[in-house]
This record gives C-alpha cells, sequence and structure tokens, in this order.
C-alpha cells in the first residue's frame, strides 16, 4: 500500500502543485508549489516574486519569462525576448494536454497565437516588444503608425488606440504601463502584423526593416496572424469553452488541430505545422519555431521544479 509521502510524490510528478501546495509537510516545499503554481498558470505578472525556498536558477528561468511591472524595470525578462516565455507556453500545454486540462490549455494557445506577431519581430527588433525601445521609424515621417482616425491605415479603431499608447505608454506611471499590457499589448503585435503582412496602402512604419528583410518576415508574420484564426484557437472563443458548461474533448482538440494545419499549409512557414515532430499537438512547437525563425524547444522548467519538489518530499 502506498504510503502518504507516495501520493505526495505522485502529485508532484502530476505537476499537481495546487493541491500539493494544501497538503505540504512544510512551509518550504508549499512555497515551492506556489512558484510552480504561478509558472503553471502563466501569472506572468508574478514571476519574479519573490520564493527564498525555490533554487536560485529555477527563479531565473522565470524571470527570463517575467513580464516588467514598471517602464524601467530591470532586467526585462519577456520584453527582452519571448523565446523563453513561448518555451514556457509550449511546456505548460504539454502539460496541460497530459493532465486532461484541455480548457486551459486552450487559453494557454489563445496566449501563444496573441503575442506570436512580436516573436516573428523579435530578430529585426532586437527585442520583443518593449514598449521602451521601439525603433524610431515607426513615427518616420509618412508613418500611420499610431495615428488615430487615419482612413487610409488597415488598423481597425482598437488598434489604432493601442498603437499611439504604446508609442507613449514608457512614460506613463506603472499603473498606466499596467493597464496597457492588461488591454493593448497584444493589440499592438497583432497591428505590427498587419503592417508588414496584409496592409493594403503601406506607409513609411517599416521602412527601418531592411529591404531584404522584408519577405522573410512577410511570410512569418502572415503565417501569425493566421494561426490566430484557425480552428485550434478559435475553441477559446467558441461558447461554451472558458464559461463553466462545457471543455472540448481531446478528440475535439485533435480534428480542430488538424483542420487549422491544413489551413496553414499555404509557405514554407505554415508548412511546418505538418510536422509530426513529437509534441503533444504534433507539429504546434515547430510552427512557434518556424514563426520565430530560431528554434524553440519547449521549456523544461516545470519539470525541474517538479522534481525539486520530489526531491524535498522524499527527503
Amino acid at each position: 500500500m502506498e504510503t502518504t509521502r507516495d501520493l505526495l510524490i505522485a502529485l508532484a510528478r502530476r505537476y499537481a502543485f495546487a493541491d500539493l501546495g494544501a497538503l505540504a509537510p512544510t512551509k518550504e516545499i508549499a512555497e515551492v508549489c506556489e512558484f510552480g503554481q504561478r509558472l503553471l498558470s502563466l501569472d506572468a505578472e508574478d514571476f519574479a516574486v519573490g520564493a527564498p525556498a525555490v533554487p536560485s536558477d529555477l527563479r531565473r528561468r522565470a524571470r527570463d519569462c517575467h513580464m516588467p511591472q514598471t517602464p524601467r524595470e530591470q532586467p526585462r525578462g519577456a520584453l527582452e525576448s519571448l523565446r523563453p516565455a513561448y518555451a514556457l507556453l509550449l511546456e505548460v500545454i504539454a502539460i496541460r494536454w497530459f493532465r486532461r486540462e484541455l480548457s486551459p490549455m486552450i487559453a494557454a494557445v489563445h496566449i501563444a497565437s496573441e503575442y506570436l506577431p512580436l516573436l516573428a519581430f523579435e530578430p529585426h527588433l532586437g527585442h520583443a516588444g518593449d514598449p521602451a525601445r521601439w525603433p524610431v521609424g515607426l513615427s518616420a515621417p509618412g508613418s500611420r503608425f499610431g495615428v488615430i482616425g487615419d482612413r487610409e491605415c488597415d488598423h481597425t479603431k482598437s488598434e489604432q488606440s493601442a498603437t499611439n499608447r504604446t508609442l507613449r505608454v514608457a512614460s506613463e506611471p506603472p499603473e498606466g504601463w499596467r493597464a496597457y499590457f492588461d488591454r493593448q499589448h497584444s493589440q499592438v503585435a497583432g497591428a505590427m502584423a498587419v503592417c508588414v503582412a496584409t496592409c493594403r496602402s503601406p506607409c513609411t512604419a517599416m521602412d527601418w526593416i531592411a529591404a531584404g528583410e522584408r519577405e522573410d518576415l512577410h511570410v512569418r508574420a502572415r503565417t501569425a496572424l493566421a494561426f490566430a484564426e484557425t480552428p485550434l484557437v478559435k475553441l477559446r472563443h467558441a461558447a461554451p469553452v472558458g464559461h463553466g458548461f462545457g471543455v472540448p474533448s481531446p478528440e475535439e482538440v485533435l480534428d480542430a488541430w488538424q483542420r487549422s494545419r491544413l489551413a496553414l499549409d499555404k509557405n514554407d512557414v505554415g508548412a511546418k505545422a505538418m510536422v509530426d515532430d513529437g509534441f503533444p499537438i504534433p507539429g504546434l512547437a515547430s510552427l512557434v519555431s518556424a514563426v520565430a525563425g530560431v528554434r524553440v524547444e519547449p521549456s523544461t522548467l516545470l519539470h525541474d521544479v517538479s522534481a525539486h519538489v520530489a526531491r524535498l518530499l522524499a527527503e
């Protein structure tokens, strides 16, 4: 018969951090479980919250995914590079699939779709869309980026409002900075992709990108926009997902993904979704890497937190 310790270790290996934290035999284990639950819940605001019981290496890796809470906060975390955050997103998606927690899994896919255009832009920006470091070229003469009410611009009204705000939010107080990230930064990501991929009346906003790099960025950004419109991502908005009345089955998720793969298979970047790469949602990790322009492997951060908790329990 299993001992209580064996059962607790089994919970740790199943990433059941919330349940395990409530049952934890020591304050140290409870603190590490709270840290793991923040990661699993993608609570990026609090990834950098102090947790002395957590090994420094795990805290450092979490800070790489942290969203700065003030315009001048250092280090810049996910605004320096989105690649660690996407590695964590992929790990969370895989774990949620393993646990058959499909509603939060689809929510994580939805988050991945919202910021995917910034992952495409990162090699050209030199950062991950940090409003404190936008290139001056976005506001070059003849640019419509951030100009509210310009009818020649293909951005929606909400995108025009978001792009206008992003050019000045770095000078706002921390409250305004946080409100911007809560409501508008994902719209800026989509607006950037529109500029290089689908705009019917291009202005000078993207002239700062070298001519030889634009075609590659065009394809990666266009694929990012297409991913946001796929049946898999739309499961997040199709009632009753996320409203407490029902959750898609694994078969429904895989069917939606298969239809998504076929919709994406229109160019060399989107075709990566068709790769059988061993990820639980086959081809999703390869698609993210193709849009990023570099290999993005699923993180092992949550796995390592789980292993650390199991070691503490064994001791």
